[in-house]
């Protein structure tokens, strides 16, 4: 019961109160332990807190109910959520995280036959390519949802589909078929309202008719028993219904110019909002920028340093070879042949040398590239164990290219069991760059901030480990470090966007953020476990795909 008052009350617009409700419900079902209603319950919250604008609880609920689902192995509601956390990053403007959701639905929709998820998949689908300006693929996903929308009978789906469609036309700057899905979706439109309108209309209809049955009683008693003042009675009633009717028109003018004044208000609101919501983003976007050059300029600087190796290799065996060219030059005037041909032999084995520190070099560039390049968003089967090492060394001598007074004891402990995992190697990568760089900062911090022990004393030596483990269903990578750990203070706020405690300066507060945004996409978990004075160890979970 709770939970249908819920329902109506959202369907009303009220949604504070629908939340109350739905909370209701969720203590209760958990109380019976009925997960199938704990799922709901959660997804119908994450769906009010998108429609109050409170996006972050929103994403909050609906991670909760996914995992719930999958769990329970529910792929119907996993599509449903899914469907809802792309509409909660498509209003972030996280298109990649949008995408990743909205397709997630699509295949289970189509794995369980779920028409209604599908179509909601393919409308959020054909948005985000719109908004790549994929046009034509955005066409498809919105053509497929009017036609399946259609056949279930779904007026409210196909006429977010027409809508979709209609601006994907406009956008491909084809005029005339805009016009056409535009008009068509006005149509679905209109016949919600009316809908709605005669839903409404039926309802004074019955209580005119209760009212005029009421009359007739009353007239009928008044006549028996008061047959003499019926007259009077009855004009008594008219001017009393004259004053009503007065009185109530001049009310409804009163409320009308009211809620004209209140339109307006809330016009003008409008407008500062979206102003101020844009250069939010504006300003978030240059953040993120920032963040990811950031780390590109340590990626930079360990790729320097692993490059520098071979480089010196082929550096010294041509400048050898071309000592030996001239000695074979001098053997060639004398005439000795045998030493010409041992010398020969020399420089042969040299190029060959350089050849494969040539190799390396470039197996190194392709392979730092690789994991540098700008996130496609698609997963790939990739080698987890030899991700980390390289973002070991790669942000160990970045940092040693900038300060080369650091110094820290490496530790690595890999499950050679894991294999490949599908993910998205450069969002992973990113990750695993950002936890390192903030673990190396935090020894760093705390070796500097160390005194110097007296004869015979401990001397503090920085130490880093990156570990990975194979669990039943999950892979787990953890970052440890020996600095002074993370206040408990902070703790809860350290994946917050913006919020660092390093000095002016030496961070944005996005790292961490990000880090948590990106392993979320991937359905998986970022936490960490630390105590003031005794380190920290950051945990990424991931599901073993």
């Amino acid at each position: 019961s709770l939970n249908n008052i819920a329902t109506i009350q959202f369907y009303q617009g009220k949604m504070n109160e629908a939340e109350a409700a739905y909370v209701k419900t969720l203590i209760i079902s958990k109380e019976l332990a009925d997960t199938p209603n704990i799922i709901l319950c959660y997804n119908n919250i994450g769906e009010v807190n998108l429609e109050q604008g409170k996006i972050n609880k929103a994403i909050g609920n609906l991670l909760i109910a996914y995992r719930l689902a999958h769990n329970k192995n529910m792929p119907n509601m996993m599509a449903t959520v899914s469907n809802t956390l792309g509409d909660c990053y498509f209003r972030l403007d996280n298109l990649v995280t949008a995408e990743s959701y909205f397709t997630t639905a699509l295949q289970l929709g189509e794995k369980t036959d779920h028409a209604r998820a599908i179509a909601k998949a393919e409308i959020g689908l054909a948005k985000v390519k719109t908004k790549h300006r994929f046009y034509k693929v955005a066409l498809g996903y919105g053509l497929d949802a009017i036609k399946r929308s259609e056949a279930m009978g779904q007026a409210q789906l196909q006429r977010d589909a027409l809508e979709v469609v209609a601006n994907v036309y406009e956008k491909m700057g084809d005029g005339n078929l805009a016009i056409v899905y535009y008009k068509q979706y006005k149509k679905y439109s209109d016949s919600l309202i009316n809908v709605e309108n005669e839903r409404v209309s039926a309802n004074l209809k019955a209580d005119y008719q209760i009212a005029k049955k009421e009359e007739i009683f009353q007239r009928k008693t008044t006549e028996q028993r008061w047959w003499i003042f019926s007259v009077l009675a009855a004009l008594a009633s008219t001017i009393l219904i004259i004053l009503v009717i007065i009185r109530n028109k001049k009310k409804l003018n009163y409320t009308y110019r009211q809620l004209q004044e209140k339109t307006r208000i809330i016009e003008e609101q409008k407008i500062v909002a979206e102003k101020t919501l844009d250069e939010l983003k504006a300003t978030q976007k240059q953040l993120i920028q920032n963040e990811k050059m950031a780390s590109l300029g340590e990626l930079t600087a360990g790729i320097a340093h692993e490059i520098q190796n071979p480089l010196n290799f082929v550096n010294n065996f041509s400048e050898l070879s071309n000592e030996l060219i001239e000695e074979m030059v001098d053997e060639l005037d004398k005439g000795n042949a045998a030493e010409v041909k041992t010398i020969a032999e020399d420089i042969k084995q040299n190029l060959e040398k350089i050849n494969n520190h040539g190799k390396r070099a470039d197996a190194i560039v392709r392979g730092m590239l690789q994991h540098s390049r700008t996130s496609t968003g698609k997963k790939e089967l990739t080698d987890i164990n030899a991700l980390c090492d390289e973002y070991l060394r790669l942000s160990y001598h970045g940092l040693r290219a900038k300060d080369k007074s650091f110094n820290a004891e490496l530790k690595t402990d890999f499950d050679g069991s894991i294999g490949k995992i599908t993910v998205v190697p450069q969002d992973i990568g990113r990750v695993v760059l950002n936890l390192l760089s903030n673990a190396f900062y935090a020894v760093d911090e705390r070796k500097q901030n160390t005194p110097q022990p007296t004869e015979g004393g401990t001397q503090y030596e920085p130490k880093v480990t990156i570990s990975t483990k194979k669990l039943d269903d999950k892979v787990e990578i953890r970052v440890i470090d020996n600095g002074n750990g993370i206040p408990a203070s902070v703790q809860d706020k350290i994946f917050q966007p913006f919020f660092t405690t390093k000095p002016t300066g030496k961070g944005t507060g996005l790292g961490l953020s990000l880090s948590y945004d990106m392993v979320k996409a991937h359905v998986g978990e970022l936490k960490v476990e630390t105590k003031e004075g005794g380190g920290s160890v950051f945990i990424i979970s991931l599901p073993f795909i």
